[in-house]
């Protein structure tokens, strides 16, 4: 059973390209697969191992100048939920895109996950999904807006666009982890919003602990792992990931006409190239020669 640790923290590195050799030789000394970003503003990841590895990691973390306070929403998975190790330098934890945001300096209210359905069931609040296209298509909160974001960069433009929808009420927003919404309420707040809420923790906290009786979750949720998607309990969910679009689909969509495994779905079939395809078939083939060899290889 791998350990899953789903963590961020904004923090100002002076030199976060000094960090990233000794964390990735402690997560490579303890088997540790998965993705950590490092930029000037903090770290951003999801690691997955053994409980002594994923604790030494989070402890190394934890260790570094203003990080003593990080935070992070643990799960579990039965298989490897990512192929390597990666630990990679980067302009942004979470891109957005808009260089005057700065979570360390304002965000939205923090709401507890026990608190979050009455905030959202209120008539004067408007809930808003900052999440991309592809996730909210399986699932989100009741009642919840889709921006019908490609990317979290178009996610200033699309309230330049709506923001007059929203006269006059409080702003509720909520993604996947939390991350995004550090960004996305300090950027509201700079837009002249004055009340403007998060959910702490994110999806995953509210699945973690509230109780599927009372919830106001319809679907699942998309995360950004072997498993694709998680519900209730965090439990695992029954979407797959085309690898051609990189979109979770149902086991069922795997007989729609479209559908050639590692290489398209019904989603994408027509967005990529026939240089494209072939491509990807090749990645297949090696796939397929690698588990025929017992190496159970995971696409990228």
């Amino acid at each position: 059973m791998y350990t899953i640790a789903a963590l961020y923290h904004f923090n100002r590195f002076a030199d976060p390209a000094s960090l990233r050799a000794p964390l990735q030789a402690l997560c490579t000394a303890e088997e540790i697969c998965g993705t950590l970003l490092l930029a000037d503003e903090g770290i951003n990841g999801t690691i997955a191992g053994s409980r002594a590895g994923i604790d030494a990691v989070l402890a190394h973390i934890r260790a570094l100048p203003g990080c003593a306070d990080l935070e992070w929403k643990e799960s579990t998975a039965a298989a490897k939920p990512f192929a390597r190790m990666k630990v990679r330098l980067k302009k942004e934890i979470v891109t957005m895109g808009q260089p005057g945001v700065d979570p360390q300096a304002s965000v939205g209210q923090h709401v507890e996950a026990a608190d979050w359905n009455a905030l959202i069931s209120a008539p004067d609040v408007a809930v808003i999904d900052t999440r991309n296209d592809y996730e909210v298509a399986i699932g989100s909160f009741q009642g919840a807006i889709d921006p019908e974001t490609k990317s979290f960069r178009d996610f200033p433009a699309w309230w330049a666009a709506n923001k007059d929808r929203f006269h006059n009420k409080r702003i509720a927003m909520f993604c996947t982890g939390g991350i995004r919404c550090e960004k996305s309420t300090n950027y509201l707040l700079g837009q002249g919003v004055e009340q403007v809420y998060h959910l702490k923790g994110g999806i995953l906290k509210y699945l973690e602990t509230q109780p599927e009786a009372d919830s106001l979750w319809q679907g699942d949720c998309f995360v950004f792992d072997r498993r694709v998607s998680v519900g209730h309990g965090l439990v695992e969910g029954p979407h797959l990931l085309c690898h051609g679009c990189r979109r979770p689909i149902l086991p069922e969509d795997r007989a729609h006409p479209d559908y050639e495994e590692g290489v398209a779905c019904h989603h994408c079939r027509h967005e990529t190239t026939e240089a494209d395809k072939a491509r990807f078939r090749e990645r297949q083939h090696q796939i397929a020669l690698a588990r025929a060899r017992g190496d159970h290889h995971l696409p990228e």
